[in-house]
């Protein structure tokens, strides 16, 4: 009778954290699309009043601006784990106390980002073919954001605020959206729509603030610089590399391309991020999940949801783009046909992405237990993609057709993604990290 006894409460136990789980999880998606609707509604507007150059130069920047934000990519991951394991009162103060440091180490990494741009100015401008400078530099002004940000969003998470998290979401897609919608209905272009995604930022960074405003005016104590960076710089490295391999691309096929032809990659490139949105949050409530069960060494179930529920739509998201590849082009773009030609690159985008969604999920699950020995091995693929992103610059200028040079991008796109996917199943079972309940309490 107490064996039975136990196992229904077990049961209930599981049933329970299923529910929960997948009600975190459905929040965190509704907010991710209901951010992601706005920034889409961003693009709707931009194209509308932006001419075309400009509005590929604009899309190229906001890819700029993510790439920027590699070195705090861990950040959020970092403090996420961080957060999650913090179970005494004094991790809790040591947290408190890294915050700060953090934030004033980050300062001064953009004011290094800042005299880089100040250098070479005439490079990025002539490279990405920018008409006004100062694009460019409300650009770097979005860098802070870019690198702030990630700290509150990653606190949020390992406290499972997720509703707070949402909410930082969703409020950085309606204020770019209304930002950019004023600004070039007063005649802005992409400096204009650059300056609506800063403006968007800054109302998601001062939700986080105020959100953790204890936290932050806490001073706390214990922080130490060598240890911390050592677990951060995997972190980084892990999370960077998909931050790197999921834009970089963008960016590479403007600096290479005349902007009538980029015209045609933008579009598609706008539908892979709409997958990325829809697919990744459950990750993200995974995460928190996961580094709370290995500091506390008990079994759960957010692994196994996440990576099922992950493939699944990232399938038939695929399977859409494939069956109604211009559908998506056409609400998007509504009322430009120029950009419809794009969509017989919408499909490629969708398969590429598929591997990198789902490696994105076993790739947090080895972060989030501290399994770094994935770390080096991510790192020489994105440095392989790379050097093979170079390679290919004059093969790909020798096409006929743009969108057979652009297919020849995204294979490369799609086949790394796919070795990023193989390293992260061969990890997994190599160290034998759970994807089930993981480890049973002590």
């Amino acid at each position: 009778m107490e064996s039975r006894n136990g196992q229904q409460a077990a049961s209930g136990t599981e049933v329970e954290s299923h529910t929960t789980f997948l009600r975190q999880g459905s929040w965190l998606v509704v907010a991710t699309v209901a951010g992601g609707v706005f920034m889409m509604g961003t693009q709707v507007v931009a194209q509308h009043w932006m001419v075309p150059g400009e509005y590929v130069v604009f899309c190229a920047l906001l890819r700029v601006f993510l790439l920027m934000g590699i070195p705090s990519a861990g950040l959020q991951t970092v403090f996420a784990q961080q957060t999650a394991s913090a179970v005494t009162a004094e991790q809790r103060l040591v947290l408190a106390a890294t915050v700060r440091a953090v934030l004033a180490a980050t300062l001064v990494v953009w004011c290094v980002i800042g005299a880089v741009t100040a250098f070479a100015q005439e490079t990025w401008v002539t490279r990405l073919k920018i008409g006004n400078p100062a694009a460019l530099w409300v650009t770097v002004m979005i860098g802070l954001a870019a690198l702030w940000l990630p700290v509150f969003k990653g606190v949020l998470q390992g406290r499972q605020r997720f509703a707070g998290l949402g909410w930082t979401l969703i409020l950085d897609g309606v204020g770019r959206f209304l930002s950019v919608t004023v600004l070039l209905w007063l005649g802005g272009q992409a400096a204009g729509g650059m300056t609506g995604a800063l403006l968007g930022q800054l109302a998601a960074l001062v939700v986080g603030v105020w959100l953790l405003r204890h936290l932050v005016l806490d001073s706390g104590r214990g922080f130490r610089w060598g240890p911390w960076l050592r677990r951060v710089v995997p972190f980084s490295l892990g999370a960077g590399s998909i931050v790197f391999i999921s834009n970089a691309d963008v960016v590479y096929v403007q600096s290479i391309f005349h902007v009538d032809q980029t015209t045609l990659y933008m579009p598609a490139a706008m539908i892979g991020v709409a997958l990325v949105c829809v697919t990744t949050p459950l990750a993200a409530v995974m995460f928190p999940k996961v580094a709370r069960s290995a500091a506390l060494t008990r079994g759960t179930h957010a692994v196994q949801l996440a990576l099922g529920a992950t493939a699944l739509l990232g399938a038939l998201a695929a399977l859409a783009c494939t069956a109604f590849p211009k559908l998506p082009l056409q609400i998007i773009y509504v009322g430009s046909p120029q950009y419809w030609a794009a969509a017989p690159l919408v499909p490629w985008f969708a398969w590429a992405l598929v591997p990198l969604i789902v490696a994105n999920v076993l790739l947090g699950n080895l972060l989030a237990r501290e399994r770094f020995g994935v770390v080096p091995w991510v790192t020489l693929l994105v440095v392989a993609y790379g050097v093979t992103l170079v390679w290919l610059r004059p093969h790909l200028l020798a096409f006929a057709e743009p969108l057979d040079a652009f297919r020849c991008v995204l294979g490369t796109l799609g086949g790394y993604n796919l070795l990023l996917l193989a390293v992260t199943v061969f990890f997994t079972f190599r160290e034998k990290v759970p994807v089930g309940a993981g480890e049973p309490a002590a």
